[in-house]
């Protein structure tokens, strides 16, 4: 008899699901027997990851549209719910990038930063709690390292909205927890993604990666892979009595000194 796998049975909507953090949980949560929405606005992207899913046996929902837009996030889970009859769990992997210090940030980017990183969030997380409520699931957020004690320079924006991903964490957690739905955050270190190149935040990446070796103690960046493990041990029953936690997989960053 073949072993029963982790989230058969389940389903989990991922936004951000198009790249990076979010494309790595999605396939790894579809391995793992799970029906997975994926979530975001650039639909080939999307179907790239549906059809990576179906053709190794899992089953996938593509849904479109823009995190910042309550009405996307709304009819995000209703079309989870319809397809699938159910919600057990929510990765909030979306989320963007920003430059600038709070000198020279200006208004239009302070607003863009937070509206993907806070709002989004805020909205997908409202819209699924009735959902989750019903199956007593889970939602993991995904914070940063930046957003914590260690912020880097001239990434206001981007660190205030992260450490803001922690407090919605909590206060999601205290709000939920009487209908046994648990909310907890990851904070990643730098991870090899397109985070960074897509808005042209770093001009060196690969220089900016070789650093990272002796800016993470371990001495190296992380992956894809690893980020995603520790998301899905966040949202199985596993982890059933942790809730309102902010997990660090930063390779020691926050206990390195400022650099």
């Amino acid at each position: 008899m073949a072993e029963r796998k982790r989230f058969e049975g389940k389903t989990v909507l991922v936004t951000g699901a198009s790249s990076g953090i979010g494309r790595g949980c999605a396939r790894a949560l579809a391995a793992e027997g799970a029906r997975v929405a994926l979530a975001g606005r650039r639909r080939d992207r999307l179907d790239e990851v549906k059809q990576a899913i179906e053709a190794a046996g899992g089953e996938a929902l593509v849904v479109t549209g823009d995190v910042r837009d309550e009405a996307a996030c709304a009819a995000w889970v209703s079309a989870a719910v319809e397809r699938f009859g159910g919600l057990d769990g929510l990765v909030n992997a979306a989320g963007v990038l920003g430059n600038g210090s709070v000198m020279d940030t200006s208004t239009a980017e302070w607003r863009r930063v937070m509206d993907a990183n806070v709002d989004g969030l805020f909205f997908m997380t409202r819209a699924a709690a009735e959902a989750l409520k019903v199956r007593k699931g889970a939602i993991v957020n995904v914070a940063s390292v930046a957003g914590g004690v260690r912020p880097y320079p001239g990434l206001a924006a981007y660190c205030v909205s992260k450490a803001a991903v922690d407090m919605i964490t909590r206060c999601s957690a205290l709000d939920l927890a009487p209908f046994g739905v648990r909310v907890n955050a990851i904070s990643p270190g730098v991870v090899v993604t397109e985070l960074h190149t897509v808005t042209g935040a770093v001009a060196d990446y690969p220089g900016f990666l070789e650093r990272g070796k002796t800016t993470h103690p371990i001495g190296r960046v992380g992956n894809v892979e690893e980020v995603a493990s520790l998301i899905l041990f966040l949202l199985a029953s596993d982890a059933g009595w942790i809730t309102g936690a902010n997990v660090s997989i930063d390779g020691g960053r926050a206990l390195a000194s400022a650099r």
